[in-house]
């Protein structure tokens, strides 16, 4: 039986769904990911994954950990690699929010 809190689960399969969404540039599924003061505009941010797609190739989520949950806020430590460096894993301290009843990706991340 895993010791994974409900609230882990969800933070973690949001942050893999919004990376997802953006490697798929699919800007409705990537607000469905993402808390609204984080949505920005979908042309800018097509426009910053593809120019960083082009630099790095696509984005992947390696772990999720270090959560840390209060009320409707929650941290956690999201590690990544990109495509053309899949050994250089980039550690990102990230924020995450309840909104309308879900869990939703409150930091940009690394492009």
């Amino acid at each position: 039986q895993s010791d994974v809190q409900p609230d882990e689960a969800d933070i973690g399969r949001v942050t893999v769904g919004q990376n997802d969404a953006l490697q798929r540039e699919d800007y409705a599924d990537f607000q469905s990911f993402t808390c609204v003061a984080q949505q920005g505009s979908e042309s800018q941010v097509l426009a910053d994954q593809r120019q960083s797609k082009a630099d790095k190739g696509a984005r992947i989520v390696d772990n999720v950990t270090r959560f840390a949950v209060t009320g409707d806020r929650a941290t956690a430590e999201v590690v990544y690699h990109f495509e053309r460096s899949t050994d250089a894993k980039v550690s990102v301290p990230m924020t995450f929010i309840r909104e309308n009843g879900g869990w939703t990706v409150c930091s940009p991340g690394p492009r």
